[in-house]
């Protein structure tokens, strides 16, 4: 699917105001708190750039000089909302093993203030190379600027009302389907599990599944993703599902949900982690080239400005100055540094303190850079909500422990080998804070490119968001900590914590490598995997001239990701697929198949609007379904209700979209 867009922006107007300043923050302050909570509870976060979008356009159109540019600046700052708080997915780990009772509130703060800064220093240099010379669909930055163009086109001309006819139909129809879902009248999702034919000498086949998300949003993530990648997300599918869930089952006993599921979640995904880890390299390796044409270009720029011909560089092309990128940088090592040390002192690491901090520190340095590059190609590919920050996590943390149990552990007392594993994930915390902006920030900065905003205010309004969102996670925390607990920490009631999965399964992996009882063989074969999609993605290009391929990272997205996750953005891929075949023959193709994009976005718009407002519902009143009319009996009719009514409207949705075009 081609990613640029043909509905004409809107004049930009003014970018930095500060009625759109606080507007972003206020907008961020809420988002943050709502993610936190719905993380830990669910193991997912919102991506809000488009809700706040929105919310924005609601709010600001009727004042004064509004204008497109002031509303992108509110969803750049707001949009650090449904990623900084994905550093849930690491933090609570250090109370999970005992380390911490609590979250330190300056270091806290400070940890994911200066590891958000770092994500958008890094993702700079990387805009050239990932955004504007690059064919990634970035399918949530296009989505939220069709939402901005649409939203502040002017007249009435036909074109703009069916586009926001589409998006308006879009939002409404996810919304209410989000609500009915809500009442469970219609199930969230149709997931059935069961073993396979075959198996032991005692006829226990394998277990495996599926599970169809009756989302939306997904179905619009896979319309925006386009085919290929859902096929290829299809495929890791195949062989989490298919083969390596049945495969590590066969002879266990036990009901099949739990067994396979246990399987999946304990062995499979390290299958998915490795897979991810070969793809994420071959993709750095693919990405040198034109990452270091950014660098230059960055570092042409910076020339041009020392000579005093700033003003001839192109506006939407003015990045914050390398040279200033390079300072701040440097700037938030030290105090980087200075966390480093009083937590290694703390933890009775003294003995080995500047191999700690220095080692620590260029661990930070260059994996940050890494996981920059590569979250920021994978939310190309499949979008912010989509990325598998936690994989990237699992990764991170995997070195960094092997780091520690080689350099460091033979160095030091035996009684430390929990204050390696605690320093471990203050570590990766780092990291992942720097991971969860840069695969952000270059959405963002694709919905700059399509609104023709200016590059460097965009980058400066992230950063005000990312000390927004920062302020108010660790006291979230705290008192989500104190109310619930997480699940398996010392004294929780499991009853009521939280399950902050992936947290647990990176405090799992740390103690794992450094105690040397992880398993290796499964992400060695996760790896094979990935080599193999690398030559099979390489030859498919070659055959057909490019227009087929499997990208390898997305196989290794189906392998990790759950199954009502990846199910439903197959589907919707597929969807796309046959909508665009059918638009062709229309006697506007390009208009008709612009229609589907804007109705994609709304559908996002619609859900995630919804998902917030329902987290919400659910931390104020303290129960888990508060909006629920019916209870567990009548399950299995809501799943065939919620069944015919998601085909029915998604039907509904692209034939009525064919004919308005007609």
């Amino acid at each position: 699917m081609s990613t640029s867009s043909p509905t004409h922006a809107p004049e930009l107007g003014t970018e930095l105001t500060l009625r759109g300043i606080v507007l972003g923050i206020l907008i961020t302050l809420v988002f943050t708190a709502a993610n936190v909570y719905f993380g830990l509870k669910a193991g997912l976060t919102f991506a809000t750039s488009i809700p706040a979008a929105v919310i924005a356009m609601a709010l600001l159109r009727r004042a004064a000089g509004n204008s497109i540019g002031e509303t992108n600046i509110v969803q750049t700052i707001a949009s650090s909302a449904g990623t900084l708080s994905s550093i849930i997915f690491v933090l609570p780990g250090l109370v999970m093993i005992g380390w911490w009772t609590g979250f330190p509130y300056w270091m806290s703060t400070t940890l994911c203030a200066l590891g958000g800064i770092l994500g958008v220093m890094y993702s700079i240099p990387l805009r050239r190379a990932l955004v504007t010379n690059s064919p990634l669909p970035y399918p949530e930055g296009v989505a939220c600027a069709e939402v901005l163009k649409v939203g502040h086109a002017g007249g009435s001309g036909e074109a703009n009302r069916r586009g926001l006819a589409a998006i308006i139909a879009g939002t409404v129809v996810s919304a209410g389907f989000s609500i009915v879902v809500a009442t469970q009248l219609f199930a969230a999702n149709l997931a059935q599990y069961f073993r396979l034919p075959g198996g032991d000498r005692n006829g226990t086949g394998g277990a495996t599944g599926y599970d169809l998300n009756f989302s939306f949003a997904l179905l619009a993530v896979g319309h925006l993703v386009g085919l290929w990648v859902g096929i290829a997300i299809l495929v890791g599918a195949c062989i989490a599902w298919l083969g390596g869930v049945p495969w590590l089952t066969q002879g266990v006993d036990g009901a099949a949900e739990a067994v396979a599921m246990f399987a999946w979640s304990k062995k499979v995904r390290f299958i998915g982690a490795g897979c991810i880890a070969v793809a994420a390299i071959w993709t750095l390796v693919k990405l040198a080239k034109p990452v270091v044409a950014g660098l230059h270009s960055a570092a042409m720029s910076a020339r041009v400005r020392k000579a005093g011909k700033g003003d001839t560089l192109p506006r939407n092309e003015r990045d914050i100055p390398i040279g200033t990128v390079g300072l701040v940088t440097l700037a938030c090592m030290l105090p980087i540094g200075f966390m480093l040390s009083s937590f290694a002192t703390s933890a009775g690491l003294s003995d080995q303190l500047g191999l700690l901090v220095v080692g620590g520190l260029v661990y930070v340095v260059l994996m940050s850079f890494f996981v920059a590059a590569v979250c920021g190609y994978m939310a190309g590919l499949i979008g912010s909500s989509n990325s598998p920050l936690s994989g990237v996590g699992i990764l991170v943390v995997i070195g960094v422990s092997l780091l520690l149990a080689i350099v460091v552990k033979p160095l030091l007392p035996p009684s430390t080998g929990q204050a390696l594993v605690a320093f471990a994930l203050f570590v990766t915390a780092v990291v992942f804070a720097v991971a969860t902006i840069s695969n952000d920030n270059l959405q963002d900065l694709k919905t700059g490119q399509l609104v023709d905003a200016t590059p460097w205010r965009q980058q400066l309004a992230l950063i005000i968001g990312v000390v927004a969102g920062a302020v108010v996670i660790p006291p979230v925390l705290d008192l989500l900590n104190k109310a619930y607990g997480f699940a398996g920490m010392p004294g929780a009631d499991p009853k009521t914590a939280l399950a902050a999965p992936q947290a647990a399964l990176i405090s799992a992996l740390a103690k794992g490598v450094i105690q040397g009882d992880l398993n290796w063989n499964l992400i060695g074969i996760g790896a094979a995997i990935g080599v193999v999609c690398i030559a099979v993605d390489e030859t498919l290009k070659r055959a057909t001239g490019g227009r087929a391929h499997l990208a390898p990272l997305a196989v290794g997205l189906g392998i990790y990701l759950p199954m009502n996750s990846t199910l439903m953005i197959v589907v919707g891929a597929v969807a796309g697929w046959w909508f665009e075949r059918r638009s062709a023959l229309k006697r506007d193709p390009e208009a008709t198949k612009q229609l589907g994009v804007l109705m994609a976005s709304g559908l996002i718009v619609g859900e995630g609007l919804l998902g917030v407002v329902l987290a919400a519902i659910v931390v104020f009143s303290g129960q888990g379904a508060p909006l629920a009319l019916v209870g567990d009996g009548f399950a299995a009719t809501g799943q065939v209700l919620g069944l015919l009514a998601f085909a029915g409207i998604g039907v509904g949705l692209y034939a009525w979209l064919l004919k308005k075009q007609s």
